[in-house]
């Protein structure tokens, strides 16, 4: 199992004279806990709305769990990161069994190929892509029908481990 998980947080602004209905703000967080989740949550609130921790309420936080986690998907993930000379959008697809996991692949490669640490990185949105709308070739040459893959270096070995011999004259041949 992963490290982040999916959670729907919604919350709102404290009821006053003026607003005794507070509209509620719902958003899909990706944390390792609720709590990270819960601080998430406000941050991106902060700066889409006139909304802070201080004068607000948490209404509901759950996690969501993948329907089908066992079904290798196409995932497309928007997202926007800080770089050390300014701040980029970007595309990128994944094939994942979950979107946690596609989320998290996302994490480690903006580190790997940019550099970008977790708290630069905001996930915009994460959608399942069809097969016949992926557009990057490194996902592409997975989706082709019939793909094989060679199994090198293979070791034969006894049906039994009473048959296995300790001492063998020549090597393994492991090339077919």
């Amino acid at each position: 199992m992963g490290r982040l998980h999916e959670y729907q947080v919604i919350g709102r602004r404290l009821p006053s004279e003026q607003e005794p209905t507070p509209k509620l703000f719902r958003m899909r967080i990706f944390a390792p806990n609720q709590v990270v989740a819960k601080s998430r949550y406000w941050y991106f609130l902060s700066k889409l709305h006139k909304a802070k921790q201080a004068n607000g309420e948490i209404v509901s936080v759950n996690e969501i769990y993948e329907a089908k986690p066992l079904v290798v998907k196409n995932f497309g993930i928007w997202l926007r990161y800080d770089s050390r000379s300014g701040t980029h959008n970007m595309y990128k697809e994944y094939r994942e069994t979950t979107r946690a996991a596609a989320v998290e692949a996302c994490y480690q490669d903006m580190a790997a190929r940019h550099r970008a640490r977790f708290s630069s990185v905001q996930i915009i949105r994460v959608a399942t892509v069809k097969a016949s709308e992926v557009r990057r070739p490194y996902i592409q040459q997975l989706l082709q029908p019939g793909l094989k893959f060679p199994l090198p270096h293979r070791i034969q070995r006894p049906a039994k481990k009473a048959d296995r011999a300790l001492i063998i004259a020549q090597r393994p041949s492991t090339f077919y």
